[in-house]
């Protein structure tokens, strides 16, 4: 029963992934008409419909730490989210985004350790050296600087490393399903109020944008946060930062698929090395290690 928990658990978190994926062209394509604080207040607001809806008979449970949990998972997303959405308004492209949001399958380990007291391995530090090798070369141009894009994408990175933890940490040893609920009306009102003190209301109403906001609602919040919750309360949190984190790679290729986006030598070699970062950190290169050891038992047969 445990194993089908946790094979569960490791799809509900894949899934999240190719979802997500495909929400960096879907806000590249909604900015160009909609204000970052408005596409979240709209986008939450659907988000904790849907699951309200759902799981309104678990608001009985609702007690002082589920307010906790639900203020500071809630609290964090909002930053994280709305940081990478004005790293998109302005001139970061979809598939880059994916990429250097992916740096927080490299932060995860380290908060976990702060929090948890579980210190990162070898191969944690391996892969984080070689993400931010990777992530100069997908970010730094020819003069070696970074654009203000790109910086509030990293940013909103880290920061979504702090809102993993935080699922992490509160879901333990409380209703999983509940919580996330919690967390996405948390982010609805904040930015609803973010909204009404700048005014942040769209000139023109596009059918489209409207449309592609709804299915980050209902799908891309509403869903995924549901799974990634479920993936963090049955999974550790490294590993689950590791496969949320290959969003990164549907995100270039929906980007190329739909956004058209361009992929240099530079930006390629840039990605294939935080992929292998992402790969070093969830594998710890068992895979070469199990081959050695088959070899070195072959030459004791022989």
């Amino acid at each position: 029963m445990k194993d089908k928990t946790y094979l569960i658990s490791k799809i509900a978190l894949f899934v999240t992934a190719i979802i997500w994926g495909s929400t960096f062209v879907v806000v590249k394509g909604a900015t160009d008409t909609m204000p970052s604080n408005f596409i979240m207040a709209v986008r939450f607001t659907v988000g904790s419909i849907v699951l309200g809806i759902i799981f309104r008979k678990k608001f009985k449970l609702i007690d002082r730490g589920y307010i906790i949990g639900g203020l500071v998972m809630g609290g964090s997303l909002w930053i994280s989210f709305i940081v990478q959405v004005v790293g998109l308004a302005l001139d970061t492209t979809p598939g880059k985004s994916a990429f250097l949001t992916a740096i927080y399958c490299v932060v995860v380990p380290f908060l976990y350790w702060i929090v948890f007291r579980d210190r990162p391995d070898k191969f944690n530090f391996i892969a984080a050296f070689i993400c931010i090798i990777g992530i100069g070369m997908v970010s730094l141009n020819e003069k070696l600087t970074i654009s203000v894009g790109d910086i509030l994408t990293l940013i909103g990175g880290v920061l979504s490393a702090v809102n993993i933890v935080a699922i992490a940490y509160y879901c333990k040893d409380r209703d999983e399903y509940l919580l996330t609920f919690l967390q996405i009306f948390v982010v609805a009102v904040i930015s609803w109020i973010a909204t009404i003190v700048t005014g942040s209301y769209p000139t023109v109403y596009s059918r489209d944008a409207f449309l592609g906001v709804t299915y980050l609602g209902v799908f891309a919040t509403a869903l995924c946060l549901v799974f990634q919750s479920i993936g963090l309360k049955n999974t550790s949190a490294s590993s689950a930062s590791i496969i949320l984190s290959l969003e990164s790679v549907f995100g270039v290729i929906f980007s190329i698929l739909i956004y058209h986006e361009q992929i240099t030598l530079k930006l390629g070699i840039g990605f294939l090395l935080i992929f292998i970062a992402v790969i070093i950190s969830e594998t710890k290169l068992s895979f070469l290690f199990k081959k050695k050891d088959n070899i070195s038992e072959d030459d004791n047969l022989i």
